[in-house]
């Protein structure tokens, strides 16, 4: 199948690539009221080296995380619409998805690689209505919900998204070629996720490369929905230096023909891929 878009890189990545400070329980988010410009620079950096799809700094931004963190539920709410606007400040040609990360993200203690928050759906739901608003008001192209663990948040997800006129994709964090960080099957994800409204696509992201070919043969047969994979650069993490080691360019340019050749249409990067990574993916693919 042909490579419809190529997906931008790890926001982070590319910020702490420039020489920018993301620690702390904001992330990035923490970037899109203190160096605006240094989110129109990545996402630049992103569209010039090929990307056509620009993926927004609102994946750690809620209303409780922000309160948590010395900030108000205002802050939160104008940090969603300024990540879209800079978003689009970045590049006239590139689509903006904005980015809906999953309840673990706002935890900072990596529970979005583990799901099972233990919240009821309704919980979850409500959590995730709210931001949904705010961002589908700001006019992007598409909603990006990533890195979603557990098929409890997919159920909850079609539940705060009814009513949504907006294309979404959904892509889930599996800790292996058959499952889901929370341990379910990919098959009953994937299930969940052609329930909820809008959904055109589905797929993985923040994932080990390792296991992306037979997750894709796994979503591609159990949906008819187009595939999109955006996982992790792989190797190992070095959280003292900051680096992701044993991964080279060649590496992930190889890994993306990979996806392609098993069925994937949308490809890019998340954490450990910079511009330069995203660049070698569109080279390798086209």
């Amino acid at each position: 199948m042909p490579v419809e878009f190529i997906i931008d890189g790890g926001m982070s990545t590319q910020l702490e690539s420039m020489g920018h400070d993301i620690s702390g329980n904001l992330w990035t988010a923490r970037a899109l009221f203190e160096s605006p410009q240094a989110i129109v620079d990545a996402h630049r950096a992103f569209a010039d080296a090929g990307a056509d799809v620009l993926i927004t700094a609102s994946y750690q931004v809620s209303r409780q995380g922000f309160v948590e963190a010395g900030l108000t539920a205002q802050q939160a709410d104008e940090a969603l619409v300024r990540s879209v606007e800079l978003a689009r400040q970045a590049s006239s040609t590139a689509k903006v998805a904005a980015s809906v990360g999953p309840y673990g993200a706002i935890l900072h203690d990596g529970s979005e690689y583990r799901g099972n928050y233990g919240l009821t759906r309704e919980q979850l739901a409500e959590f995730h209505r709210e931001r949904i608003a705010i961002l589908s008001a700001a006019g992007p192209d598409f909603l990006a919900i990533e890195t979603i663990p557990d098929v409890l948040e997919v159920q909850a997800l079609a539940d705060a998204l009814k009513g949504n006129e907006i294309p979404a994709w959904i892509t889930f964090s599996a800790k292996d070629g058959a499952h889901t960080c929370a341990g379910q099957p990919i098959e009953d994800a994937v299930r969940a996720a052609e329930q909820i409204p809008g959904i055109t696509r589905v797929g993985i992201n923040c994932t080990d490369p390792v296991f992306v070919p037979e997750l894709i043969d796994r979503i591609r047969a159990t949906t008819s929905l187009p595939v999109i994979v955006y996982p992790n650069a792989g190797g190992t993490w070095d959280s003292a230096t900051g680096l992701w080691n044993g991964v080279t360019i060649d590496d992930i340019a190889r890994n993306a023909i990979e996806w392609v050749e098993h069925g994937a249409t949308w490809v890019g990067g998340c954490c450990g891929t910079d511009a330069k990574a995203i660049a070698a993916i569109r080279s390798a693919v086209a």
